[in-house]
């Protein structure tokens, strides 16, 4: 799998959530947040090197219950899962080393 392009404005069930098996990058903004436009080249070059990490990208906002779950206050928030549950976590990255960081702590060697 690689990375989403795109927020899903259909959001999965926090169940759907806890029961990936799948290595996977939960990420939390919105299209027109710069915040996380600023983010996108930084995520992607780091995505390239994981092909097998899944990737939701999830609109979010006032009132959407996946976010809340979450505990999202800013964007764009990556929540790193392994088999369904948090492993690491980055709020608003602006470095694409604390983002490889977050990434061998999902696909530990």
């Amino acid at each position: 799998m690689s990375m989403t392009h795109t927020y899903a404005v259909v959001e999965p069930t926090r169940a759907d959530v806890d029961a990936l098996t799948q290595p996977t990058v939960l990420e939390f903004g919105t299209g027109w947040c710069g915040h996380c436009r600023a983010a996108q080249p930084l995520i992607a070059a780091v995505f390239d090197d994981h092909p097998e990490v899944g990737h939701l990208k999830v609109e979010d906002g006032k009132g959407r219950p996946l976010g809340r779950a979450y505990r999202v206050t800013l964007w764009p928030t990556l929540v790193f899962l392994r088999d369904g549950k948090e492993v690491a976590r980055l709020v608003r990255p602006q470095r694409q080393d604390d983002i490889r960081a977050a990434f061998k702590a999902l696909t530990p060697t």
